[in-house]
């Protein structure tokens, strides 16, 4: 990026009294300069020794939210006389105009499913749905050595208890139990125990009884800690405890592995596959008869798991299956891996992981109170009976509806035991859960300090999206040498979802107030069947001839730099007309949706990524209206256009003023310059409204900077992806 004698920018600077601070490269610098700048590794990768409680300082959920003030300003009151809809009015939000999105999708869908008639075509897209799910979550890597040790063993009256270890990739460590029959004759068939979204992982008391109740009845069980949990914990504040849970983890490796064309799932799902490569590597363990199952986050990964890996035979997920329909219209996207890219725009939904794992025997475990929606359940259910019926084989898919909340409980366990002897032993029977010996989280523990990272100097998942991030550098380097600016700005249309040829919206007035020395216009702009655009066009009077203009895109809100003395008066009174826009999701649009994992705005990116349109794209598209709309004006000279895009909305200034040439000068304030930085930082803060999918194999923002050279550029304040200023580059 680089910082230019910026007319634009003083007038910003002027308002705020300050002096700019930051960012002053050359817009022809070396491409690769960024990663170049980065540590040799992952920020988040803890210290080999375990860390200890500092005395006399603030914990760290204090101290980040006292550094979060002090970076970012807070946001003014909007006075009402700027309010350009109120949120009395009722009207759709962001959130109603996504899922009516989805379920465009979700009746085409409905659509191709109850058009299959045959078995040829009921395989047929049983085949389409694999091919999709393993194509969403990005290429998968090569096998490598497990190096899968036993490092101690307990006994138990029925069974043994080994504490193992594995690499799934090099450096990247497993930790699980592996529990095995003491009487019967080997080989067992093996069942995988992926575990749900308990802060100790393979020790939660449910996972430790379903594991000791397959070993009970002859089968070698395998539970393994996720990654974020158990023994896997990636992060640590200062006084040695998790920096966050397990579902923040995985939806904070989401952010970075989604910008390299991977996403959290497929860390998981490859957990999975090389746990089952550890699991039939046991001699004790016959690789022709594998089972799964698994509750809550558990049951996602043997809904994934079945669908995706043929070595399966029998699957029983539990407290997971709905729909996605149900899913978003009641507690909505969950974190980071429950959500494959593009899933609603490729018609992948709950019922198709039951379909891909056809013809072989599903019985979903499921529970009256969950919270997964047991409408949806049975939805899935009827779909897939409907199907495996077609196939010849109804009986191979079941359900076990539970009368209580969400859980593994008795009832769910018995009913996978059954099942698994049903279809790996051929014995059909109503199995008893007896008393069972429950560990304790040390017992279990495989590892001397119970944290396999710092212990061993393993590789977190952060050290995976940075390895790739730094991979694709050159490969980025190489696509905008080797092509002209045309092609490879199309690609960036792509990936980020701002499509061609947009619509003209409809402009409704609601109101114009005055001020000493000019005018504010409230506008609305619509395109057809979008969300509502709220501006202000702010005008001074009195004027001599077509102004200069700018448009502002401040993710705080179109009236967040409004008041008076402020940047946009400022600019007004420099005798530039100003539109100050809300795009979607900003000011009055602001959702009012479940905040988590870091990202208030969540739910809204999540439903975004399932339809193939990022919440940064669908933001630029509202911000190339509102140029056409501020370049149409007639007070205004169309050769004279400006963009500020303040914190969020500096990464959808650069996009719009990459796409779009009217766009002559562009000033950015308290907003990320890379996403190389965001890879690089694992306890982000608000990223996911900034995410493409896939963008870092072919542009990072400083490609965007130097694509609108020479056009001036011009930042103020940066912020990390912590959202805390950047040092100024020494």
């Amino acid at each position: 990026m680089r910082l230019a004698d910026s007319m634009l920018m003083l007038a910003i600077l002027a308002a705020a009294g300050v002096a700019t601070a930051a960012l002053a490269a050359s817009a022809a610098a070396p491409p690769d300069k960024t990663a170049a700048a980065l540590p040799a590794t992952s920020p988040g990768a803890p210290s080999a020794k375990p860390a200890a409680a500092p005395p006399a300082k603030p914990s760290a959920k204090s101290a980040a939210k006292q550094a979060a003030k002090q970076a970012a300003p807070a946001v003014p009151a909007v006075p009402s006389d700027l309010i350009v809809i109120p949120p009395e009015t009722g009207g759709p939000t962001l959130r109603d105009y996504l899922l009516k999105e989805c379920a465009k999708c979700f009746d085409d869908r409905r659509k191709a499913v109850e058009a299959l008639q045959t078995p040829e075509q009921v395989m047929a897209r049983s085949k389409a749905m694999r091919e999709a799910f393993l194509a969403a979550i990005g290429t998968l890597p090569e096998r490598t050595p497990l190096n899968a040790r036993t490092l101690a063993t307990l006994d138990r009256p029925n069974f043994r208890i080994e504490k193992v270890i594995y690499e799934s990739r090099p450096g990247h460590h497993v930790t699980a139990n592996l529990y095995v029959p003491k009487s019967g004759k080997p080989p067992f068939p093996g069942v995988l125990v992926p575990c749900g979204h308990s802060a100790n992982g393979k020790a939660m008391e449910a996972y430790q009884t379903m594991s000791m109740l397959l070993a009970t009845y002859g089968f070698v069980s395998l539970c393994y800690d996720p990654i974020g949990q158990g023994e896997r914990i990636q992060t640590f504040a200062p006084d040695g405890k998790p920096a966050a849970s397990g579902t923040t983890e995985h939806t904070l490796v989401d952010i970075g592995a989604r910008l390299v064309g991977r996403c959290c799932a497929q860390y998981r799902i490859w957990d999975g596959f090389r746990s089952i490569d550890y699991l039939i590597s046991r001699p004790e363990v016959d690789s022709n008869r594998i089972g799964c199952t698994g509750n809550s986050g558990g049951g996602t990964m043997t809904s994934y798991l079945m669908a995706l890996d043929e070595r399966i035979s029998a699957a029983a997920p539990s407290c997971y299956l709905t729909t996605l329909e149900r899913l978003f219209a009641t507690i909505g996207p969950q974190d980071g891996e429950q959500n494959i890219p593009g899933q609603v725009a490729r018609g992948l939904d709950h019922p198709d992981y039951i379909l891909a794992h056809a013809p072989d025997p599903v019985i979903i475990l499921a529970a009256t109170k969950d919270f997964f929606d047991i409408g949806g359940t049975w939805e899935t259910m009827r779909e897939a009976k409907r199907l495996y019926t077609i196939l010849g084989h109804g009986e191979r898919v079941d359900i076990c509806e539970a009368p209580g909340p969400h859980g593994f409980a008795r009832t769910q366990r018995t009913a996978s035991l059954r099942w698994m002897r049903r279809w790996l032993l051929g014995i059909d029977d109503a199995p008893v859960e007896p008393a069972l010996p429950v560990s304790t989280d040390a017992e279990l523990r495989v590892t001397q300090t119970g944290h396999v990272v710092p212990e061993l100097k393993g590789r977190t998942a952060w050290d995976l999206n940075l390895d790739e991030a730094r991979r694709l550098v050159p490969e980025r380097a190489a696509f905008w040498r080797g092509r002209p600016r045309a092609e490879c700005l199309a690609e960036v249309r792509r990936l980020a979802g701002v499509r061609p040829g947009l619509a003209r919206p409809v402009i409704t007035s609601t109101g114009t107030l005055r001020r000493e020395g000019y005018t504010i216009e409230k506008l609305v702009l619509q395109r057809p069947d979008e969300p509502p655009v709220p501006a202000l066009f702010f005008l001074p009077e009195p004027r001599v001839g077509p102004l200069p203009a700018v448009l502002y895109v401040d993710s705080r809100g179109k009236a967040a730099d409004a008041g008076r003395g402020g940047p946009i008066e400022t600019l007004v009174r420099s005798g530039r007309a100003v539109l100050s826009i809300d795009c979607r999701g900003f000011g009055d649009t602001s959702p009012v949706t479940p905040k988590g994992y870091w990202n208030k705005e969540y739910t809204i990116a999540f439903l975004g990524f399932h339809l193939d349109r990022p919440l940064l794209g669908q933001r630029v598209e509202d911000t190339l209206t509102a140029l056409g709309v501020l370049a149409s004006r007639p007070e205004v000279d169309g050769g004279k256009l400006s963009i500020v895009g303040a914190e969020a909305g500096g990464v959808i200034a650069l996009h719009a003023a990459a796409i779009d040439e009217r766009l002559r000068e562009v000033a950015t304030e308290r907003s990320i310059e890379s996403w190389m930085d965001v890879v690089a930082t694992p306890l982000s803060k608000e990223q996911l409204q900034h995410i493409v999918p896939g963008a870092l194999a072919r542009y990072d923002l400083p490609d965007l900077v130097r694509s609108i050279a020479p056009r001036p550029v011009s930042v103020r304040s940066p912020v990390d992806p912590t959202g805390k200023p950047k040092a100024a580059p020494m």
